[in-house]
């Protein structure tokens, strides 16, 4: 490192890297250890201060998006939350439960070392993880301070990573020689950095411009459909979607109606399917229950197919809509997206490769499209960026075989000493996933239980990543939401808490759970 480096060593039992939603929810958590949270940039948020549009919104609604123990103010509120209220919300939570003395802003980790040296495992037997907090150093972490560009160094027994899947580092694509980026005359910008600019400098970066947004995700459609805002009236140019894969897109009125509530969100819904170690029982019947959850799936389509225009935009995608349920990838339509498509502001290029030429980009079918502007909703690479912070070996350990964390409840790897991954798996919610796994990782810090053995544990991921895969062949993301509910009922028993949180079994099978349910044990 070239700046000047500090000496001396500042310890805490815990240390937690992030202060977005995880690394908050983790502080509350953790906050009888006084640990130290590490915040590379000078505010709360993660994401939602440092990635989101001036359209940005929550894709639930926001009783679905909150605290057990802090709920929204006005939590019946049908209306999306924007980005700019989930951060006063999430300020309110730190404010109120005093976490924002923890935090150190503009404290960015540039390295990490492993100290353990078998000391922080003394007291686990052969095979065992052992106590995450043991009483001794385990990881080294070298902070970076702004403005002074100097390095402090921090000794913990415990450290919490929360820097989450997105932002950092953005997914570029790949292009042969001659066909990248190099040769087009317009601007490329992705979304990381186009959510860096005020409302004016993007209002301005597109009006009047030809405009490519590449992707079909949320970020993508927000994108497009703020272009196309910019760009009404007569001389307005149209924005066009490249997209590679498509995917199921849901109306924002949907999400409160009977299809969503058929599907999954249920403990009775989340019975259709299979769980590892859930029982005989279970075992026996779900095998009956799969022609009920594709009929499910095929219900929904067809409503989808019927309430959307997907079919004239050539937008109907040809995998079921329970695989992208399954891998968290529907997005929530802004509610002026088809109407802008049907004015001709919004237009769709479906195609599996595409490339640059000198005035836009060209495609596999010899077709071009001149663009003033390439906009990247493309992705993040947030493997990439957890392996470039951790030392090796566990750099190399951090994704299995098939490219995904094996993370024992979403949150502990079990070829990693004491260290835990907050905010990594997705869900229908996740900041009610981050917080239930924040108490259930409290509780094992304090040894109120014991983890498996690191084989149990390995096996356990790898019977979760099977189920993952024959579910959806997007199983990458890492997504459990057609299992979440078992999921948490897993948790829950684990720290001994009744598994079942409603008042009585009518509620438990049939009304959705939210975060409320799972406050401190009943």
């Amino acid at each position: 490192m070239a700046c000047e480096q500090i000496s001396y060593r500042k310890s805490s039992r815990v240390g937690i890297i992030g202060a977005g939603i995880s690394g908050i929810a983790a502080a509350k958590q953790l906050s009888r250890h006084n640990p130290i949270v590490l915040e590379a940039t000078d505010s709360i948020g993660g994401v939602w201060k440092h990635c989101s549009f001036a359209s940005t919104k929550l894709q639930t609604p926001r009783c679905d998006f909150e605290f057990s123990d802090y709920p929204w103010p006005e939590r019946d509120n049908s209306s999306f939350p924007s980005y700019l209220e989930i951060l006063e919300y999430l300020h309110g939570y730190a404010t109120h439960f005093d976490v924002l003395k923890h935090v150190r802003f503009d404290s960015k980790v540039v390295e990490i070392r492993y100290i353990g040296d078998g000391q922080a495992t003394d007291s686990a037997g052969p095979g065992e993880f052992g106590p995450l907090l043991s009483g001794h150093p385990v990881w080294e972490v070298a902070v970076e301070t702004c403005p002074s560009k100097t390095v402090e160094w921090y000794e913990f027994e415990l450290l919490v990573v929360c820097i989450g899947k997105y932002g950092d580092i953005p997914r570029m694509p790949v292009f042969p020689p001659n066909k990248g980026q190099d040769i087009y005359s317009g601007k490329v910008m992705h979304t990381m950095e186009y959510s860096k600019l005020d409302k004016e400098a993007a209002r301005e970066l597109l009006k009047g411009k030809k405009v490519a947004v590449v992707g079909y995700k949320k970020s993508a459609i927000d994108l497009a459909t703020e272009c196309a805002e910019a760009n009404q009236g007569a001389d307005g140019q149209p924005c066009t979607m490249v997209i590679r894969t498509l995917h199921w897109m849901v109306p924002a009125y949907w999400i409160w109606g009977l299809p969503f509530f058929l599907f999954y969100s249920t403990r009775s819904s989340q019975f259709l399917h299979q769980r590892p170690n859930q029982g005989l029982l279970r075992n026996l019947l779900c095998p009956l229950f799969s022609p009920l959850r594709k009929a499910v799936s095929k219900f929904i389509e067809s409503y989808l197919v019927r309430k959307l225009p997907l079919e004239k935009y050539g937008l109907k995608p040809d995998h079921p809509f329970e695989e992208d349920y399954a891998s968290c990838q529907m997005a929530i339509l802004p509610e002026n997206f088809f109407s802008e498509a049907d004015k001709g502001k919004i237009m769709f290029k479906t195609t599996p490769k595409w490339w640059f030429w000198n005035k836009g980009l060209e495609f596999e079918d010899n077709t071009k499209l001149e663009a003033d502007v390439v906009l990247l909703a493309t992705g993040f690479d947030g493997k990439k960026k957890i392996q470039d912070l951790l030392p090796q070996p566990f750099s190399s350990l951090v994704v299995d075989s098939s490219g995904i964390m094996p993370l024992y409840r979403g949150t502990i790897h079990p070829l990693i000493p004491n260290m835990a991954f907050v905010g990594y798996i997705e869900s229908v919610s996740n900041l009610h996933t981050a917080e239930l796994r924040c108490k259930w990782l409290s509780r094992l810090a304090d040894e109120l239980f014991k983890l498996p053995s690191i084989e149990k544990m390995l096996e356990q991921t790898a019977e979760e990543m099977e189920i993952m895969k024959n579910t959806t062949r997007f199983y990458k993301r890492h997504c459990i939401s057609t299992f979440s509910i078992n999921h948490s009922d897993e948790i829950c028993e684990e720290m001994g808490w009744k598994s079942w949180r409603k008042n009585n079994w009518l509620l438990e099978a049939f009304a959705p759970y939210n975060s409320q349910d799972y406050g401190e044990d009943k």
